[in-house]
């Protein structure tokens, strides 16, 4: 079996013997020889830290970093264990950065989950009820790990660590790999375009605090479209430890619609329970605030 590095020279190589100057095939082949070349740790953070300047200017460069909010329709699927598709659900989500988020459902809106900072909430068919301690660390890893947050504001915190990874060919892209290492010892590899300076593949491997044991998740950026100046991947699948579990294909995103915080509240979810709850349910619940008065 051919090795990889000496696949990728082979490469090259023939490519170059095709092309045309030879000059500019023998400086492209330079270029990649001398990106293979070990770096110290301080050369191999300022390329990884010019990488990731790059992609925040190929996202939308001011625009993107001063989003204030987004409202996004989407066609969103689930997957089993065993990868089988579980079905489709359409939804709309309503996003203030980097921590106040709302999920509806599409048509009914009658199932709703809502998160503000270390606080969340749900409304289904049996009312509004807080979210467990469950949902709300999922939700603060999903926080931590994502892409916009960390290329918004966390690649400004305290010790974080930044390595550059090299060159290679990522979902039929030529990228530039960029590790992070933040301070609870999440690892980042962010793949990041060279034609485009887009991310197209994230990585997010962690380790249990108790059993110890790696859990890795990838995620898959592709299909960007330009709104409002902003690039944006209206296709993202997300894996975990090697087996897919979701995928979701936007329909519309709207950017800085100047949407309340209220939305992001308690009293935001009774105020449409209020409106969707079944009737026999609605006459229960009053029944049951008078008897209490």
């Amino acid at each position: 079996m051919i090795s990889r590095p000496l696949f990728l020279a082979l490469s090259l190589g023939f490519a170059c013997a095709a092309a045309a100057p030879v000059a500019v095939c023998q400086a492209d082949q330079v270029q990649n020889q001398a990106s293979e070349q070990v770096m110290m740790p301080e050369e191999s953070a300022a390329k990884a830290k010019q990488v990731l300047n790059q992609a925040i200017a190929g996202l939308g460069g001011p625009a993107y970093l001063n989003v204030k909010d987004y409202t996004c329709e989407a066609r969103v699927s689930g997957f089993g264990h065993s990868g089988e598709l579980n079905g489709f659900a359409k939804e709309i989500e309503f996003v203030m950065p980097p921590s106040k988020e709302r999920d509806e459902n599409l048509p009914k809106r009658n199932i709703i989950s809502v998160y503000n900072g270390d606080k969340g909430w749900s409304l289904d068919r049996g009312g509004v009820s807080p979210a467990s301690i469950t949902e709300m660390a999922s939700h603060e890893e999903e926080t931590k790990t994502d892409l916009d947050n960390i290329l918004r504001a966390r690649i400004h915190e305290p010790g974080m660590i930044f390595r550059y990874g090299g060159i290679d060919i990522v979902d039929y892209n030529e990228a530039e790999w960029v590790e992070l290492v933040d301070s609870d010892n999440r690892t980042f590899r962010i793949a990041v375009s060279r034609s485009t300076h887009l991310p197209v593949r994230m990585t997010v491997d962690t380790r249990d605090a108790n059993t110890r044991m790696r859990s890795s998740q990838t995620f898959y950026f592709s299909n960007y479209h330009p709104l409002q100046g902003i690039q944006t991947p209206f296709q993202t699948t997300h894996d975990r430890n090697g087996f897919k579990l979701q995928q979701v294909f936007y329909d519309k995103c709207e950017y800085n619609t100047g949407m309340s915080p209220d939305l992001f509240t308690q009293e935001s979810l009774e105020e449409r329970w209020a409106k969707v709850a079944p009737k026999n349910k609605k006459s229960k619940d009053d029944s049951d605030s008078k008897s209490k008065n």
